[in-house]
């Protein structure tokens, strides 16, 4: 039986209760509701998997507390540099950009690479060019300012160290994936990097089969964490293949590749739905911001 169904995550690392106060939990609990609420409002009146997904991560892109769009961390100059993408599971068409500058949501953007070039990634100034012939939204850079990613940055240099997001070992990304009436499925992911990041460092986020996958056939999946490590597992596209060659159920599929990613040293954590909406969100941090909804019941989380 098919089921409209949707998930997200904002980031995944060490989220400690007792080092959250009760209002920023509040922020962020309001955070996750309140992007599911908007791909839910899609979802209700027969709206497709893809727009839901690229309408959830743009509100979760618009909220500072997450690192991407405006609450993106900064690189070693100073900068924002963003990576997202975005896939559909139903014409297995994809598109991406990374180290983009200035865009206000960058899974926008990716989805005009998928539906606007014969390419699936495009990264740096060709993006960015590219974004500006697409007239896609543009913000100057005290719009991604936001002084706790400031001073983010200055420990981060104090200690000559480049980190993620959440506490000590965070994970910044945020993403989301759906199931439409339709049983077509679909998947979007979107980051701001990693803090103090020097070289043009590019994590799995925009990577198709890294940090998104998604097939009708088997499932869709956005991930968050440590990218190297997703990179190397081919963790979002991994869920899909043991669904399909094992011949398992999601749950199953989704915890095997986590207990994969950590076999491997890796950490974070995925959401993942497949064409029945049937949802799954392992990690293997210490928390990891996510929430989701099924006949339009919401559930937001942040800690194991």
């Amino acid at each position: 039986m098919k089921r409209s169904a949707l998930a997200i995550h904002g980031g995944a690392g060490t989220i400690i209760k007792s080092l959250m106060t009760s209002e920023l939990e509040n922020e962020y609990l309001n955070g996750l509701r309140k992007a599911l609420e908007v791909g839910w409002s899609i979802l209700e009146k027969g709206g497709n998997a893809l727009d839901t997904v690229e309408a959830t991560v743009v509100e979760l892109e618009n909220f500072p507390l997450f690192n991407a769009g405006k609450g993106s961390v900064f690189t070693h100059s100073g900068k924002n540099e963003m990576d997202a993408s975005i896939m559909d599971g139903g014409k297995l068409q994809a598109g991406a950009v990374a180290f983009v500058k200035n865009i206000k949501n960058p899974i926008k953007l990716a989805r005009l690479v998928m539906e606007r070039t014969d390419h699936i990634l495009l990264g740096g100034e060709g993006a960015n060019e590219f974004a500006k012939e697409m007239k896609a939204e543009h913000e100057p850079d005290d719009y991604f300012y936001t002084e706790h990613r400031y001073q983010q940055l200055q420990e981060a240099i104090e200690y000559d160290r480049v980190q993620l997001d959440h506490g000590s070992k965070p994970m910044g990304t945020v993403g989301a994936v759906a199931c439409d009436s339709e049983g077509n499925i679909a998947a979007a992911t979107s980051t701001g990097g990693m803090t103090n990041k020097k070289f043009g460092r590019i994590g799995d986020t925009p990577m198709i089969g890294s940090g998104t996958y998604a097939d009708n056939a088997t499932c869709a999946v956005s991930c968050t964490g440590h990218g190297e490590y997703f990179m190397i597992g081919a963790t979002a596209y991994d869920v899909a293949a043991r669904m399909k060659y094992q011949g398992i159920g999601i749950e199953q599929a989704a915890m095997d590749s986590i207990k994969y990613l950590t076999k491997i040293g890796g950490e974070g954590g995925l959401i993942a739905v497949d064409a029945r909406g049937n949802i799954t969100m392992p990690f293997n941090s210490e928390g990891m911001y996510r929430g989701s909804t099924e006949g339009g019941e919401f559930v937001v989380e942040i800690y194991r």
